[in-house]
């Protein structure tokens, strides 16, 4: 339920920049009168639109309803763990608006690609704060899949043999599988593009022979 709530609100959040980016294409430049703002709400409504909405709402909120009803099971395999995926996704979401509010906010779009996240690009804590936020919402993704992985290769009932697992189940558990691989590369590739901001490491630099196509790749 608390996922449900959540995401809902993240969903409202994410339609009001909708709004917002159709009425500027409606009239360009004369609403917002501001291509950086522009290019933050449109960056801001991708990541919350995913990352707070299909995220939370499709795997949070109907896994934690149907997986266990489906696999007659009085609650998912680690409860507590549920709870700390969830209370961290709301850090997450206000990292992500302090990043909206901290010199201009980022407006490099939702894919974050350097050159364009890099100091040269955003030289300001604005980016700094999305990667956190996104880290820490990987986190929650990876304890999340972990949750779900084991509850449904591990708790089935006697009568549930592979075979007669419903096939939502099935799903829920594969994308848990798919995110538990995916979600550490981004969190290295964040890491990366953090440390090229802060550290003097050129990962995605071509002056010091590094290759901005490479985040792509990680991405």
């Amino acid at each position: 339920s608390l996922y449900f709530i959540l995401s809902l609100w993240a969903g409202l959040v994410g339609t009001g920049f909708s709004v917002l980016i159709r009425l500027e294409l409606s009239a360009p430049g004369s609403v917002l009168g501001d291509f950086q703002l522009y290019n933050l709400i449109v960056t801001t409504h991708g990541l919350v639109m995913i990352f707070f909405l299909v995220m939370p709402m499709m795997m949070g909120g109907f896994g934690n309803w149907l997986v266990p009803m489906m696999l007659s099971l009085p609650d998912m395999g680690f409860p507590r763990l549920n709870n700390v995926s969830f209370w961290v996704l709301p850090v997450s979401m206000g990292l992500l608006f302090c990043s909206a509010f901290s010199e201009g906010g980022f407006g490099g779009g939702w894919t974050l690609y350097p050159p364009l996240s890099s100091v040269m690009g955003h030289s300001g804590p604005a980016m700094d704060f999305l990667i956190l936020s996104l880290h820490i919402g990987g986190a929650s993704s990876i304890m999340a899949s972990i949750n779900f992985y084991s509850t449904w290769g591990n708790m089935r009932a006697g009568c549930h043999q592979f075979y007669r697992v419903p096939l939502f189940c099935t799903s829920i558990g594969v994308t848990s599988f798919l995110l538990i691989l995916a979600m550490p590369v981004l969190a290295g590739a964040l890491t990366m593009l953090l440390t090229d901001r802060n550290f003097n490491t050129s990962f995605f630099d071509p002056t010091g022979l590094g290759d901005p196509l490479l985040f792509v790749h990680l991405f």
